[in-house]
């Protein structure tokens, strides 16, 4: 097959012939139709995901095709099945697994870290009945695949762990594709949204896909006039970003989500808070960043929550993929372009197109 490869954190990678995988007795093969570029592949290929331990490597890890084989010992699946899979494997046999938690799964592989990934023709999951989801009659694969990480993560966060609720303000931290995903996962359950970023592209997008605010930082200035001295854009949206939401919201928001993943945005989230409210961090903080500086003395005067979200659990599909076939929530339409695997390793190194970009194994 062909695959997009790298053989070490940082280095250039280039699309190779390899050998096809080959299913385990509990695992299947799938076909690629489809599979999203990520903040966190990037992130992989920087070196910030320790999970990642042998070279070469092959990232991917949101990805929907068909089921070409199966392992013995699996009994759900069938070549042919039209699926899509998280991207935490979960094992179904721990305390987590037992007690439906398989988004944080004890022995969890996930495609793209633990082992190749999908950014190929064909990848291979383990344990097929406990992670792989059916696709409904008629949704595109491209749109299944932006489900398997940002899209499924943002709807746990905002609905599952930030229990959003009708006429709440949410505060949503970085425009890419898990922050966009929680805008209109947000706007759709009747919530008011901001969305803060650094790039005026980004917030259109945000705009298009139901926020009602939207806050512009740049390390100059905010766009209501916040001046800000940090040197850096993340930095900027920690400066002037909590202030233009408190402002905007009227005291605060009742949920923020960094979808981002810095120390800086993750304290002006907490930051923009009004009384007991409520903080889900989605994005990724690598170490090589530092521990974020929690603002925790207003964390206990406000009475805040601060949460983790990791994902979503196949098990927990359903309600999602009920909003989806309802006409209530539209991922297809934070698809922002296609590529092949030749152009995936010029945009994986550069990671700079607001939205989601899909890339098609089999696109010529």
């Amino acid at each position: 097959m062909r695959a997009v490869l790298y053989d070490g954190f940082g280095m250039r990678p280039e699309v190779r012939q390899v050998a096809d995988p080959e299913p385990s007795r509990a695992g299947v093969v799938i076909q690629v139709e489809a599979s999203g570029l990520c903040r966190s592949d990037w992130h992989g290929w920087m070196g910030h995901d320790p999970d990642i331990q042998a070279f070469p490597h092959v990232p991917g890890h949101e990805l929907a095709g068909v089921v070409t084989a199966v392992g013995g010992d699996v009994t759900r699946w069938r070549p042919g099945d039209r699926v899509t899979t998280p991207f935490v494997c979960a094992c179904g046999r721990c305390a987590s697994c037992a007690a439906g938690d398989q988004q944080v799964c004890e022995n969890q592989t996930q495609p793209g870290f633990t082992h190749w990934g999908s950014f190929a023709e064909f990848v291979a999951i383990e344990n097929a009945d406990v992670n792989l989801v059916r696709l409904p009659d008629g949704m595109p694969y491209t749109t299944a695949a932006s489900l398997g990480c940002r899209f499924a993560t943002a709807f746990r966060a905002v609905v599952t762990q930030g229990r959003v609720a009708a006429g709440e303000w949410v505060a949503v931290y970085g425009c890419g594709g898990v922050g966009l995903s929680a805008v209109m996962i947000a706007a759709a359950c009747g919530a008011r949204v901001v969305a803060v970023d650094v790039s005026p592209a980004a917030l259109d997008l945000a705009r298009r896909f139901g926020a009602t605010e939207t806050v512009l930082v740049s390390s100059t200035s905010a766009s209501t006039g916040h001046a800000s001295q940090a040197g850096t854009a993340q930095d900027a949206i920690g400066s002037a970003g909590a202030a233009d939401v408190r402002e905007v919201t009227g005291g605060g928001a009742h949920l923020t989500v960094d979808a981002l993943g810095s120390p800086a945005t993750c304290a002006a989230a907490i930051e923009s808070l009004r009384r007991r409210g409520r903080h889900v961090q989605v994005g990724l903080l690598p170490r090589a960043a530092g521990h974020p500086a929690v603002p925790m003395d207003r964390v206990i005067g406000l009475e805040l929550e601060v949460l983790g979200s990791h994902g979503m659990a196949a098990h927990a599909y359903p309600a999602m993929l009920a909003m989806i076939e309802a006409g209530t929530l539209h991922p297809e339409q934070l698809i922002t372009r296609t590529i092949t695997l030749d152009e995936t390793p010029s945009a994986l190194t550069a990671m700079d197109t607001p939205g989601v970009t899909m890339v098609l194994p089999a696109l010529e």
